[in-house]
């Protein structure tokens, strides 16, 4: 599996630096690769990307 960035998204670019795995991109909101997206399934604090998200809308695809 992999999160997903909806369309809530407003750009605002703290979930980039986060990912550990870079599978997160620039687009007209953020995109997550889900084809390299772990979840950081081997982080014990879970998905850095949700947890700095400030609007809530980073999701388990």
């Amino acid at each position: 599996m992999s999160m997903r960035i909806n369309d809530d998204c407003t750009a605002c670019g703290l979930c980039l630096p986060e990912c550990p795995t870079n599978s997160i991109s620039e687009g007209d909101i953020y995109v997550i690769d889900e084809s390299t997206c772990n979840e950081c399934e081997d982080q014990s604090d879970g998905p850095h990307c949700v947890a700095v998200c400030p609007v809530d809308c980073i999701h388990k695809a």
